[in-house]
């Protein structure tokens, strides 16, 4: 079920008025509810993929409590072990077989070896499987690190893993911040519901009224590269950078919305990324609850940056090139990865990387605003550069597509779709208010509204981008 989609605009209401108006005085059966709420919500794209969700649920359940109950450390480590496996080997399993199969073969090719590949399957990726197969996999690990306690209820661990908000495209939650809101009495908080309503708003705005209108010209631009100017090239780098973030931050901020309509407070996984004065202050505000789960369960277990320098580049590499490959099977998503954790090591080498850790960009003199704005047009231009691989078909076609850009003379922009760069202005300015936190006015909220209504007329099943990932 998709949040731009009539059905779910009828499924959040009956949802919201069983649980808040039938249910109110029985957690149990508010969790239950949750439970089965959030199994229709993702059984609406394929039923069959429910079980899937359901066997890591049961797996991760029991292999918590087995766990908990053993004080011998090598038993705890079997246990770990086979959750990491299981979860891995699923993820593995639909998502990167064929990719696995299809680089072996290409790469006997190279040395002269004909092979014929009958061993791809025709795999359907089941939507959402990186982001429940993470959460589940950390609620394991806590567990053995001593950090978290198991939950005996199964309800509200079954709730906790398939929540329908975050469930399909994040945040990826920790179970030491969502399964608790599981375990407590709720109330309903009309000032929590308001923002949710707002968050719900802005997102949809940002999804359906923005990245929907950016959507086909970057799609006509990077699919016929070869027949554009250099200004139109830029442009569809730009608008793609927008409509990504628009796209996937929108669903971020549905999801985070409707949770606060339910009660609960799930983490902030964009924080105005595109106002960033640093790539490791990008990365500290893009996609959070996934850059922080590579942080605490890959980089700082290799040793973060408490090693030499040498190792402490090896893990920086790692963690980047294994984000990029969790994005998808391709060797796009690695050299994507690649191309941030370069960007990134200067000012890891250097020391400077934990630089601008405030959210403040004010300005106290010409000067300074000269400087910051220098160092977020530099970090913006980085990181659009490195989304042509990330939205390329191959990583030839994105060496193309930016060598066409250099080698082609320089036209200017193209501004035939003047009312997308309209938009594009407007979701900047509306950015900056929020990001400084400025109150928007109800007009604005009213005409954003009719925007959305607007636009869900004209693209009402548009899915979101990292439903693929």
């Amino acid at each position: 079920m998709l949040f731009n989609s009539l059905e779910f605009f009828l499924f959040l209401p009956i949802v919201f008025v069983l649980y808040w108006f039938v249910m109110h005085k029985h957690l149990k059966l508010q969790n239950f509810l949750v439970l089965v709420a959030s199994y229709v919500f993702y059984g609406w794209w394929d039923y069959r993929f429910l079980s899937l969700i359901a066997l890591s649920t049961v797996v991760d359940y029991f292999i918590g409590l087995s766990i908990h109950n053993t004080n011998d450390k090598s038993v705890k480590k079997r246990w770990l072990v086979l959750s990491m496996l299981f979860n891995l080997g699923l993820l593995g399993f639909f998502k990167y077989y064929n990719f696995f199969i299809d680089s072996w073969v290409d790469l006997l090719g190279s040395v002269g070896y004909t092979v014929e590949n009958t061993w791809t399957l025709q795999v359907v990726l089941p939507v959402g499987i990186s982001f429940y197969t993470f959460q589940t996999m950390s609620y394991s690990i806590d567990i053995y690190r001593n950090q978290l306690k198991p939950t005996k209820d199964f309800v509200a661990f079954a709730a906790f893993v398939s929540f329908f908000p975050q469930l399909v495209a994040g945040p990826i939650e920790r179970a030491s911040n969502l399964l608790p809101q599981m375990l407590q009495k709720r109330t309903f908080d009309k000032k929590l519901s308001v923002k949710g309503i707002e968050l719900i708003i802005w997102g949809m705005f940002k999804k359906v009224v923005i990245a929907d209108s950016l959507a086909p010209i970057v799609n006509d631009i990077f699919n016929n590269y070869t027949e554009f100017s250099g200004g139109t090239l830029i442009t569809g780098a730009l608008f793609f950078a927008f409509q990504i973030y628009c796209d996937f931050s929108g669903y971020s901020d549905i999801a985070i919305g409707t949770a606060r309509l339910f009660g609960f407070d799930l983490m902030t996984n964009f924080n105005f990324p595109y106002f960033s004065r640093s790539i490791g202050e990008f990365w500290r505000k893009w996609h959070i609850s996934l850059s922080t789960w590579f942080r605490d369960y890959l980089y700082i277990p290799l040793g973060g940056s408490r090693v030499s320098k040498l190792k402490g580049i090896r893990n920086v590499f790692a963690i980047f090139l294994v984000s990029g490959f969790w994005h998808g099977a391709n060797w796009t998503f690695i050299a994507w990865g690649g191309i941030h954790a370069l960007l990134f090591i200067p000012s890891f080498v250097l020391g400077t990387n934990r630089r601008h850790l405030d959210d403040s960009t004010a300005q106290k003199n010409i000067a300074l605003f000269l400087k910051n704005a220098g160092q977020i047009l530099f970090t913006f231009s980085m990181v659009t550069i490195a989304w042509v691989f990330f939205r390329a078909n191959t990583i030839s076609d994105a060496f193309q597509y930016l060598g066409r850009i250099t080698s082609l003379k320089f036209d200017g922009l193209s501004f035939i779709n003047i009312y997308d760069w309209l938009l594009v202005l407007t979701l900047i300015g509306l950015d900056y208010v929020r990001f400084k936190k400025y109150k928007i006015h109800v007009l604005i909220w009213i005409v954003m509204i009719i925007a959305i209504i607007g636009s869900l007329n004209r693209e009402m099943q548009s899915e979101f981008i990292y439903f693929q990932f």
